[in-house]
This record gives structure tokens, C-alpha cells and sequence, in this order.
């Protein structure tokens, strides 16, 4: 049997690309300021600095090989994240956390562990057996990748003084476009999840095939926008407690929540304009951007656009045939969102645009296994938790989202009162028969 040495395997440059990324979002935030928490739903940010090595050491160690202990306390503090959950926040405080010179010198000896170990292994050929070599280096990749997503919109939500600017990435977006209004799609058979035997790499909610019969239906074209999404806020929609669940309506109230996360008024010259707040800067509110806004918020909208948020099927249906490897704003090409007309080449074969990048999508799914689910033994969580009730799936992918994650199975999930993720959504309407 070939064997492989592990530096030379492709799977090792690529989680050393993934910490490359990582890296440099840690060095946008000013040193003084990486214990700030800027959600209160997660860590502070300090935390996934041990984290993200944390992870890696305690997913290779005893099944690729053997790590000498550096910190049983430290691998136990770093070793889960927070899910956004409403209410119970934590109460933790700065001082609560080792210095950042403890946390650094541990990050820096559980890599620098695993790249010693990583320099003697031989690879051997085993495809996604369970626990494979290949496979635990496919969850290292793209666990450290989703974080590089989860980050950037934490730190999103910094003050802008405590972040490093890069030169300015923000372009205005072209005027007058068109909105395309609605795509039909015929009615077919969409197959969510895939089969084990493909050998490929999925998280565990990604296998298990399920065929399913979807009615005829129409979709919007393109995602809604800033600009449709104003007029939804300016005409009361969050004034109507017809439009939204009691659930949704409660939460709302009780937050005081009357526009999307990042948008603000502004007066300028005596008149009153929207500004977004982008990772560096605030600026005019774009029109033909993606709106980003929690499940709720979207509901919302849908209802008062007298249609609905896709189900997970319709959602696949739709973007049968689209090429999204090759087009679109993803891959963290971009800090910010951009025109929703931008990449008319991804296009699905009914003319869906823009299904995979700009924006991870909301869709009416609660988030639940698929037939025959099988947790990963050496991360029993990371589905299982959440197949509670209260989460949502999301489809597609942000700006900042790593291109190996833009397959079609991939399921990304949240709960319906969280602003901060890169989400927007589209709308459907369903078909009745001739």
C-alpha cells in the first residue's frame, strides 16, 4: 500500500492555509482589545485564540498519534465554543481568563505539537473511513474555516477603533438595476444529504439521502436587498404583531429591535438616511446588497411580502445546476457583501442568481437528522445538540465563507432571534396545480 508523508499531503497545506486565515483575523484586533466580548452570546474573543489549537489537539491526539499533555486545564477550557442561546448568557469577566501570554504560549506548543507529529506520519490511503486520517484532517480544515466565518462577524460587531483597518475594500454599487422579480420551478425530486459509499467528506447531518417530491413553486431571483427590505421597514413591519410568531414578536419587543443589525440612522444636511455598518466602516446603506437579518426578521418580511421563506428541499430544487465553485463572493475574497446582480453567472438551470456566496440563506427547515444519522464518534455534539427544535437551516454561503463548504449538502443552522450571522434569505410562493 502507498504511503504518503504527511508535509507533502495535500490535506496538510491546506490547514495550513486554514490557520493563515485565522492568523490574520486575529491581527485585525488591536492587542488591548482581544478580551472583548462584542456578542454576548459567545466567548470572549481571547477564548478562540487556545481554542482553535485546543481542537486540533484533542481531535489527533490518541487516534492520529500521541500528544505529551501540555495543560489538562487549558485543553479543557478551550475545548467548546458557546451556541447562540436566548438567555443564560455568560457572566464571565476579563480576569476570569488566563493572560494572553499563557494563552499564546499555549496555542503556539499544541501547534507546534502537532506539526512535530504531523512531520513523521505516513498516509495511508483509507478515503472517509470513520476516523480516518483523512477525514480527522477534513474536520481540522473546515471546523477551523467555519470559525474564520464565526469570527468574522464578531468581530464585525467591534467598535471601529479597536479594529486595523486595511485600505478600503467598498466599492458603490451600480444604480438602476432591475429587480427580476420571481422564477417559476417545476415541480421534481430534490435529494437532500448524500450516501456514505460516495466516499467524499460531509459532517455527519449531511448523510443520509432523502428524496424529496417538491410542488411547482416560484423563487425570487435574487436575494432580497437592503433597498426591498427598507421599504418593509418604513411601511411599519415592525410596528405589526400580525406579521410576526408570538415567539418572534416577544423577542423583538423585549430587545427593542426595529431595523437589522448594522443599519442606523443618520442625519445629514437636515434629512434622515440609513447608514450600514460594514467590518471597517459605515457607510450609505447599499440597495442592491443582500439584507442580513435574523430568521425571525426574515419571516417577518416574507409575510408581509404575502409569500414565505424556502423549505430546505425547495431551496436545493432551486439551485439544481448551479455552478457555484467557479462564481460569486465567497472564499473570503471580500470583507462585505456585494451587489446582488454582481455574479449573473451563477445561475442555477432555473435561473435562481447568486445561491452560493453573498449571504448564507435562511430557509422554514427546523434542523433535524437525516435518515440513518450517525454522529461522529469523536464529536457527538456537533449535530446532535441542535437537533432541539429551535434552530433553523441556512443554505448556500457568505463572503466569508471557505469554498469547500459551498457544496449543495452542506447544512448550516441557527437560532431565529440572531443578527449577527452573514444571513439573509429569498422568498417563495407556492404553485397550485392547473
Amino acid at each position: 500500500m502507498n504511503r504518503e508523508p504527511a508535509l507533502q499531503h495535500p490535506l496538510i497545506h491546506r490547514l495550513i492555509e486554514a490557520r493563515r486565515v485565522t492568523d490574520a483575523l486575529f491581527a485585525v484586533i488591536k492587542p488591548e482589545f482581544l478580551y472583548e466580548r462584542p456578542i454576548r452570546e459567545r466567548h470572549r474573543i481571547v477564548f478562540y485564540i487556545g481554542h482553535l489549537e485546543a481542537f486540533d489537539r484533542n481531535l489527533f491526539d490518541r487516534r492520529l498519534f500521541d500528544l505529551p499533555a501540555l495543560s489538562a486545564e487549558l485543553d479543557q477550557l478551550f475545548a467548546f465554543g458557546i451556541d447562540p442561546v436566548d438567555g443564560g448568557f455568560p457572566t464571565d469577566v476579563p480576569t476570569d481568563w488566563p493572560s494572553l501570554e499563557v494563552v499564546g504560549a499555549y496555542a503556539a506548543g499544541a501547534r507546534a505539537q502537532i506539526d512535530h507529529a504531523l512531520a513523521s506520519l505516513e498516509l495511508v490511503p483509507e478515503g472517509m473511513r470513520t476516523a480516518s486520517a483523512e477525514q480527522l484532517l477534513h474536520v481540522a480544515i473546515e471546523h477551523r474555516l467555519m470559525h474564520a466565518e464565526t469570527l468574522a462577524y464578531m468581530l464585525h460587531q467591534l467598535p471601529l477603533e479597536q479594529k486595523v483597518a486595511p485600505p478600503s475594500s467598498v466599492t458603490e454599487p451600480p444604480a438602476g438595476l432591475p429587480d427580476d422579480g420571481m422564477v417559476s420551478v417545476p415541480a421534481g425530486v430534490t435529494v437532500l444529504g448524500m450516501d456514505r459509499e460516495e466516499g467524499v467528506f460531509g459532517w455527519d447531518n449531511e448523510f443520509g439521502e432523502l428524496r424529496v417530491d417538491v410542488p411547482a413553486f416560484e423563487i425570487d431571483r435574487h436575494m432580497v436587498t437592503n433597498g426591498a427590505y427598507r421599504a418593509f421597514v418604513e411601511a411599519g413591519g415592525y410596528r405589526d404583531p400580525s406579521l410576526w410568531s408570538g415567539k418572534d414578536w416577544a423577542w423583538k419587543e423585549a430587545e427593542h429591535i426595529e431595523h437589522p443589525a448594522g443599519w442606523s440612522l443618520a442625519t445629514r444636511h437636515g434629512e434622515r438616511a440609513w447608514k450600514l455598518r460594514t467590518m471597517f466602516d459605515d457607510i450609505a446603506l447599499p440597495e442592491h446588497w443582500p439584507v442580513y437579518v435574523s430568521h425571525a426578521e426574515a419571516s417577518a418580511y416574507a409575510r408581509w411580502a404575502g409569500k414565505a421563506l424556502p423549505t430546505e428541499a425547495q431551496w436545493q430544487r432551486a439551485a439544481h445546476g448551479a455552478p457555484h465553485a467557479r462564481s460569486g463572493n465567497f472564499d473570503f475574497r471580500s470583507w462585505n457583501p456585494q451587489d446582488v446582480h454582481a455574479h449573473r453567472d451563477n445561475v442555477s438551470a432555473f435561473g435562481v442568481v447568486g445561491q452560493f456566496g453573498n449571504g448564507w440563506e435562511w430557509t422554514s427547515t427546523v434542523f433535524d437528522a437525516l435518515p440513518g444519522f450517525d454522529a461522529f464518534p469523536f464529536y457527538l455534539g456537533y449535530s446532535a445538540n441542535f437537533f432541539d427544535g429551535q434552530h433553523y437551516v441556512l443554505k448556500g454561503g457568505s463572503a466569508r465563507t471557505a469554498a469547500c463548504m459551498l457544496r449543495a449538502t452542506f447544512r448550516n443552522w441557527f437560532q431565529p432571534h440572531y443578527q449577527y450571522v452573514y444571513a439573509g434569505f429569498r422568498c417563495v410562493r407556492n404553485l397550485t396545480p392547473a
